[in-house]
C-alpha cells in the first residue's frame, strides 16, 4: 500500500512539473512601441503597381497598409505633408478584393482623402508635378479631400469630380477639372 501511494505521488509530481513547464511556455516579452516609421523591407513580394497599355493600374504583391507605419504627428497638416510626400512612391500601396478580384489600395491618396480640408492646399500645390503616377494620385486624393463636409459647406456642395480617377491616360482632362475647381473657389481657398 505504501509503495502504491509513493508511486501515485511520483506520478502526480511528474504531471504537476509537466503541466507547469507547459504553462510557462517560451513566450517573448512584448516589444515597446517605437516612434520611428517602420517601412516594409523591399522583397520580391513587395507591392508594386503597373500601368497597362489600356491605362489600368494593376497591383501585385502582399504588402498591407499596416506594413507602413507613419511617424507620430502633432497636427493634421503634418500628417497630410507626410502622405503628400509618399504619393510618388509606387510601393506605398496595398491590395484588397481577394485573389479573384484584386484591387490596388493607394494608401497615401486614401489617407489624404480622410484628412480632408488640411490636405487640400498641399495637394493643390502638387498639381504641377511631371510624374504621371504622382499626378494621378494627387488628383484622386483631391477628389476625396474636397468632399470634406467642412469644405463642402463653404463650396455649396461642390467638390472636384474627376471623369476617370486612377487612369493616367485621363490626367490632362482631370487636371483641367481640378484647376477649374481651384479657380472657381480661389477666394475661399485663400481665406482658409
Amino acid at each position: 500500500m505504501q509503495r502504491q501511494a509513493k508511486g501515485v505521488q511520483v506520478i502526480g509530481a511528474c504531471l504537476l512539473v509537466g503541466w507547469l513547464s507547459g504553462c510557462a511556455g517560451q513566450s517573448t516579452p512584448p516589444q515597446p512601441p517605437t516612434a520611428t516609421p517602420q517601412v516594409a523591407p523591399q522583397t520580391a513580394q513587395e507591392q508594386s503597381s503597373t500601368v497597362t497599355g489600356t491605362g489600368t493600374i494593376i497591383g501585385t504583391g502582399t504588402v498591407s497598409s499596416t506594413d507602413w507605419v507613419p511617424p507620430l504627428f502633432i497636427s493634421p497638416e503634418e500628417e497630410a505633408a507626410y502622405y503628400v510626400s509618399r504619393l510618388a512612391d509606387k510601393r506605398f500601396v496595398s491590395s484588397y478584393g481577394g485573389h479573384d478580384n484584386p484591387r490596388v489600395w493607394y494608401i497615401a491618396a486614401e489617407r489624404l482623402g480622410e484628412i480632408g480640408l488640411p490636405a487640400v492646399h498641399l495637394l493643390l500645390a502638387r498639381l504641377n508635378t511631371q510624374d504621371e503616377y504622382e499626378l494621378m494620385l494627387t488628383l484622386y486624393a483631391l477628389q476625396l479631400a474636397t468632399q470634406d463636409p467642412l469644405l463642402m459647406a463653404r463650396t455649396r456642395g461642390e467638390y472636384i469630380q474627376l471623369t476617370a480617377p486612377l487612369n493616367p491616360a485621363m490626367n490632362a482632362q482631370n487636371l483641367r477639372i481640378a484647376k477649374q475647381w481651384r479657380q472657381q473657389h480661389a477666394a475661399l481657398l485663400d481665406s482658409l
